[in-house]
C-alpha cells in the first residue's frame, strides 16, 4: 500500500508522545488492518505511554480501545470483511491452543497479546491485529462510544453480571470514573438495587442520572459502614486506582458477599482473616473480557441505553489526554479522534 497514517509514538522512556507519519503496511496471515476512527484513553495507558516497563521496544504507540472499520484483511482471514466496524480491546489476541485458550477462557492465556504492549496500539489511523482481537460493533453504538467497550465497558459488564448476585440484590460501586460510571449503568440495568460511592457531594446528582438508588460521599463518612447502614452489599466492585480503602469497605459486605477489584495500584491488600471466615466473604480481582463478552457488553448497552461519557480530543493532543487522566481530571473516558489531527 501507498497511503501513509498518523501514529502517536514514545520514542524513549519516559519521552514525549509524538506523532509520526508512516507507510501503511498490508496485513498478512490471520492479522486484520483496521482504520481506526475512535481510541479511548485508560488510566493503564499512563503506564504504557511512560515506556518504562521491562521488555519495552521503541518506539511504543499506546491505546488498547480502539473502534473503527476493517479496511484490509490477511489472506488466510475468514469471517470478516472489508467495511465491517469493530472494536479492538486490552484483550489482543491469544496462542488459541494452550488450556486456557482451549477452555474458552482466552483473557488469562499466558501467551495473551495486549494492543500497545504486544504490538503497536490504537492511538493511530490505523492498527493491525489478530484477527481474534476482533469484536463486532452492533448497529445502534456509534463508534466514539464503542471504543471505550473494549476495555472499560466488558470489564465492568462482567464484573457485574457474572458476580452470581441474587436477584433484586445490592451492588456498590466504589469509585465514578471512567469505569465506576460505566459500572453504576450495568448494575441498575441488570436490575440490582444500586449504590455509588464517590469522593464529595458534587457527583450525587449524576449517581442518580446513572441510574444509582443510593448515594455515598467518601469523604464524609466511611464507605464500608455507610453499606453496612444501608443494609449492606451482595457486591462491591471496586473501580477506583487506589487499593487503600479495601480493608474497611469489606465491613460493608453482607455475609457471602463479593468484592470485586477491577481498579488497582501497585499496593497490597489487608484482610481480616477471621472477619473473612466468619462472614464467608469472597475477594476477588477481574481482568476484562473477551471479542464475544464485548459484544454481548455493546449489544446490552445498546438494548439499555448504556453509553460512556466521553470527551473528544484530537489525536494529537493524546499527551495532553494522559496528563488529564494522571490528574484525574477527565469526565469520564476520554476518546481521542483520529481525523482531527490539526
Amino acid at each position: 500500500m501507498s497511503d501513509s497514517a498518523v501514529t502517536m509514538v514514545v520514542t524513549e522512556p519516559r519521552g514525549p508522545l509524538r506523532p509520526s507519519v508512516a507507510e501503511t503496511a498490508s496485513p498478512s496471515g490471520r492479522s486484520v488492518r483496521v482504520a481506526v476512527a475512535a481510541s479511548g484513553v485508560c488510566h493503564a495507558d499512563i503506564a504504557t505511554a511512560a515506556a518504562t516497563g521491562a521488555g519495552t521496544f521503541f518506539p511504543v504507540t499506546p491505546g488498547h480501545e480502539a473502534a473503527g472499520v476493517v479496511a484490509e484483511l490477511g489472506d488466510d482471514v475468514e469471517g470478516w470483511a472489508v467495511g465491517d466496524r469493530v472494536v479492538v480491546g486490552w484483550f489482543g489476541g491469544s496462542c488459541g491452543h494452550c488450556a486456557l485458550c482451549r477452555s474458552g477462557d482466552v483473557v488469562h492465556c499466558p501467551g495473551r497479546k495486549v494492543p500497545g504492549l504486544s504490538y503497536p496500539g490504537g492511538w493511530a489511523q490505523t492498527i493491525t491485529v489478530p484477527a481474534d482481537a476482533l469484536a463486532r460493533v452492533p448497529d445502534g453504538l456509534g463508534l466514539f462510544d464503542a471504543a471505550p467497550f473494549g476495555c472499560a465497558g466488558v470489564t465492568t459488564f462482567n464484573a457485574v453480571r457474572k458476580a452470581g448476585v441474587r436477584a433484586g440484590g445490592r451492588v456498590a460501586v466504589f469509585g465514578l470514573g471512567g469505569l465506576g460510571h460505566l459500572a453504576v449503568q450495568f448494575a441498575a440495568e441488570l436490575g440490582y438495587e444500586t449504590i455509588a460511592v464517590a469522593r464529595g457531594d458534587d457527583r450525587e446528582k449524576l449517581a442518580g442520572d446513572l441510574g444509582a438508588h443510593h448515594y455515598i460521599d467518601s469523604t464524609v463518612q466511611a464507605p464500608g459502614a455507610a453499606l453496612k447502614n444501608l443494609g449492606g452489599a451482595d457486591l462491591i466492585v471496586h473501580t477506583a486506582s487506589c487499593t487503600d480503602p479495601v480493608e474497611e469497605l469489606l465491613t460493608g459486605l453482607n455475609v457471602h458477599g463479593q468484592l470485586t477489584l477491577v481498579g488497582v495500584d501497585a499496593g497490597s491488600v489487608t484482610v481480616p482473616a477471621a472477619r473473612l471466615v466468619m462472614n464467608a466473604h469472597t475477594l476477588t480481582g477481574h481482568l476484562t473480557g473477551s471479542p464475544r463478552e464485548t459484544e454481548e457488553a455493546m449489544r446490552f448497552a445498546v438494548t439499555n441505553g448504556v453509553r460512556p461519557m466521553i470527551e473528544r480530543m484530537p489525536l494529537k493532543r493524546a499527551a495532553d489526554a494522559v496528563t488529564r487522566l494522571r490528574a484525574g481530571t477527565a469526565r469520564f473516558r476520554i476518546v481521542l479522534d483520529t481525523t482531527d489531527i490539526d
